[in-house]
């Protein structure tokens, strides 16, 4: 019988080996995007991701028969909980094709929110919905964005053998982009006029940052009662925009904006640079920072990364705005198809949008959970 052994992550050298287990496992893989080291190390790291301010967590290394096997964070979002109840996530999940390595890590997940009084185990999940989450069920031969998870194509069957269940599931669309649907351009015309709101797309870098902190302030009033969402603290948002915005091409950044300049809708998008990462191999030193600004002048692909509207706001087609605006300027600019963000299933409003685009379904992934 195997020998499985697990090692907390405890020094920079076991985090290192935690972060760079995925190249390995996914070697020759066409589909699978590895993100950038020093990003994972900076998420991972307590005295560097400001969301350790209201979460705690742990992370392991498996090992099979002295080999490295795979990984798992467990992670405690205190500010999730006092909305959502007692749980314990999982992220960062990668195993080998062995369900007793699996079945290992998330024991340990487990035995470790069990000692903190949590009640149910939820995943994948990362430390905010900034980070990757939700195992990809459906799509395994479709390239990722940046922002997502690719796992193989065992990972939900043996999370089933163990118990889990769907809690739920965000839907991704490709739309080809060849125009802006008539009804979405009509109710865009009419919703400016009747409420006195605008939609703008700026020229400089310096006025899309002016508006992120009321872009991140508008996503946690929009997201705030989605499945499992945690408000987003000043310091992440601070974090988020020193780290994210520096790629922003304010070409294809949209906000509406309302009579008194305040955002109660957006959407967030940029070139695909899935390829592009593919290519870095994680690395932003010598070569890959090239590779990463050829991906942002290609425009084959767009993905679209955050979108929201104010609650009251709502029901009224703020997006059909900043869409109408968006997709217009991916056509100026040559992009032949876009890949929408993960929208949960749950979220009808959010997924019938793309009804009036030509779309296809693209990707589907799930977050699993079960009583502990």
């Amino acid at each position: 019988m195997a020998n499985i052994e697990l090692k907390r992550v405890d020094s920079k050298r076991d985090l290192k080996a935690f972060v760079r287990f995925p190249y390995e496992l996914y070697k020759g893989n066409a589909y699978w995007v590895p993100p950038l080291e020093f990003d994972e190390m900076n998420v991972l790291r307590k005295d560097k991701n400001p969301a350790f301010d209201h979460c705690e967590a742990d992370y392991w290394l498996a090992y099979k028969d002295g080999k490295l096997a795979g990984r798992v964070a467990a992670i405690i979002n205190k500010v999730a909980n006092e909305k959502w109840g007692g749980k314990v996530r999982f992220g960062w999940l990668e195993f080998i094709e062995d369900i007793e390595v699996l079945r290992a890590l998330i024991d340990q997940v487990i035995e470790w929110g069990r000692q903190r009084g949590m009640t149910i185990i939820q995943g994948p999940l990362g430390f905010n919905d900034m980070d990757k989450e939700g195992l990809l069920v459906e799509g395994f031969d479709k390239l990722p964005t940046i922002a997502n998870i690719y796992n193989h194509p065992y990972y939900p069957t043996m999370l089933e053998e163990l118990g889990f269940h769907k809690d739920e599931d965000w839907l991704q669309y490709i739309i080809r982009v060849t125009d802006v649907p008539e009804k979405v351009k009509a109710v865009s015309e009419g919703l400016a006029r009747r409420y006195n709101v605008r939609a703008v797309i700026f020229d400089k870098k310096k006025d899309v940052l002016k508006y992120g902190k009321s872009m991140f302030r508008t996503l946690n009033e929009a997201f705030k009662n989605l499945y499992g969402y945690a408000e987003l603290s000043e310091k992440e948002i601070e974090s988020l925009i020193s780290t994210y915005f520096s790629f922003i091409d304010p070409k294809f950044v949209c906000f509406v904006l309302d009579e008194h300049d305040d955002v109660v809708g957006f959407g967030v998008s940029m070139p695909s640079l899935s390829k592009g990462f593919q290519k870095a191999k994680g690395k932003v030193l010598p070569f890959g920072f090239v590779h990463i600004l050829k991906a942002l002048r290609q425009r084959e692909t767009i993905d679209l990364y955050l979108n929201g509207v104010l609650p009251e706001w709502q029901n009224r087609g703020i997006h059909a705005l900043y869409y109408t605006k968006l997709t217009q300027a991916y056509i100026d600019a040559g992009f032949k198809y876009a890949i929408t963000n993960p929208q949960l299933e749950s979220n009808i409003n959010a997924v019938r949008i793309w009804r009036n685009y030509d779309q296809t379904p693209y990707i589907r992934r799930r977050c699993y959970s079960k009583e502990i």
